[in-house]
């Protein structure tokens, strides 16, 4: 795309809704020229994204399934007073795969990597330089930028993929363990077995503040590993960061911030899971919506998408109360909380987490102890 053409779309940002667009585009409407625009090497970001089987809708599985390199029946959870071995499909993307796929896909002319954007207009990108490149319109998937109108807690996390010196023995998922020894009041592990001597193992805490102290929290997944008698051969990536949960704010304030008229992707449009942080889901629905857009003028995609994201903020009211419940309580309460929750049917749970809880489910969610 030519610094002075005007027709397509600019996608700002290859994290993972930047690239899912960007996929959905190349694949569904080819016909539209593309730019997509990431200041890292790679595309997809560093996470390893899992998720419920209906957590993903069914007009997004075509932009799903091809990348989705992991499958399991079920999962496993440990309180101090709860183990469970549940049965729900699960899987999980790997940031890899959505790399791999976005260069097999786009042509080397649709895609510029390690090029820092300064600004996003409705229909322009500023890059660091000077360099200015139009298009019909422009979408911002570069992450969340200020969060400061919004009341949130955090989901704080620091995890290994391991290569271990055996097999591990887990045929599925551990999405919780809270049990003595690895909880730490809010605190718990999560263990994703992503090949019979690979493992992601992650150290996760419910906390008023995003910051995580690696070096603490390295050190517990040594001595967690340790108590699961799994002997690390080797490392194969370290990642930490903190997802939002949302308790409440002005959200029509944050949707303005970063560009007044600019339509927005991932976080940075609000489009994520309130109570955790879960961003795949939302990525994929927006990237097929995207698709089907007959209009890709900057000020159409903005209204699109910020109708879009003022519903969904709406309609996830429940979570926000039940995040509001969740860190007015005292940390080691907020453990007794999610203790509760994944004691109840699987299939309250699993619409917990896909963001279809009924209102059966909300009761049964909200009732005391």
């Amino acid at each position: 795309m030519a610094r002075d053409k005007r027709d397509g779309l600019l996608i700002a940002g290859g994290g993972l809704a930047g690239s899912l667009a960007a996929l959905a585009m190349a694949r569904a409407r080819p016909e539209v020229p593309i730019l997509l625009v990431e200041e890292g090497e790679s595309f997809g970001g560093d996470e390893l994204h899992g998720f419920f089987a209906g957590d993903i809708e069914g007009g997004d599985l075509w932009l799903a399934e091809p990348l989705a390199g992991h499958a399991w029946p079920g999962y496993y959870v440990a309180f101090p007073g709860l183990r469970r071995k549940l049965r729900t499909d699960c899987g999980a993307i790997e940031s890899e795969a959505i790399d791999r796929a976005v260069r097999e896909t786009l042509r080397p002319d649709q895609y510029r990597l390690g090029t820092k954007i300064v600004a996003v207009r409705d229909n322009e990108l500023i890059l660091q330089g000077g360099e200015k490149i139009r298009a019909d319109g422009a979408v911002d998937a570069r992450g969340a930028a200020n969060l400061s109108m919004l009341e949130l807690g955090w989901r704080r996390f620091f995890a290994r993929d391991y290569r271990l010196a055996g097999a591990h023995g887990l045929d599925r998922p551990v999405l919780v363990d809270a049990t003595a020894g690895a909880a730490d009041g809010a605190r718990f592990f999560r263990c994703l077995p992503l090949a019979e001597d690979r493992m992601m193992v992650e150290d996760v805490a419910l906390s008023e503040l995003p910051g995580m102290e690696n070096g603490e929290a390295a050190a517990r997944l040594d001595a967690y590993l340790a108590r699961r008698g799994w002997t690390p051969a080797e490392r194969l990536r370290e990642t930490a960061g903190a997802h939002a949960l949302t308790i409440g704010g002005d959200f029509p304030a944050f949707w303005r911030v970063g560009g007044a008229r600019v339509a927005k992707l991932g976080p940075r449009g609000g489009f994520f899971h309130p109570a955790t942080g879960q961003a795949l889901p939302d990525a994929l629905r927006t990237a097929t919506m995207l698709t089907e857009q007959g209009d890709f003028t900057g000020a159409r995609l903005h209204d699109v998408f910020e109708s879009q994201a003022a519903a969904l903020w709406r309609k996830r009211e429940f979570y926000r109360g039940f995040n509001k419940s969740l860190f007015q309580a005292p940390p080691g309460e907020r453990m007794a909380m999610l203790e509760r929750l994944h004691g109840l049917d699987p299939g309250v749970i699993a619409r917990f987490h896909g963001g279809h809880a009924t209102m059966f489910d909300r009761r049964r969610i909200s009732r005391p102890a």
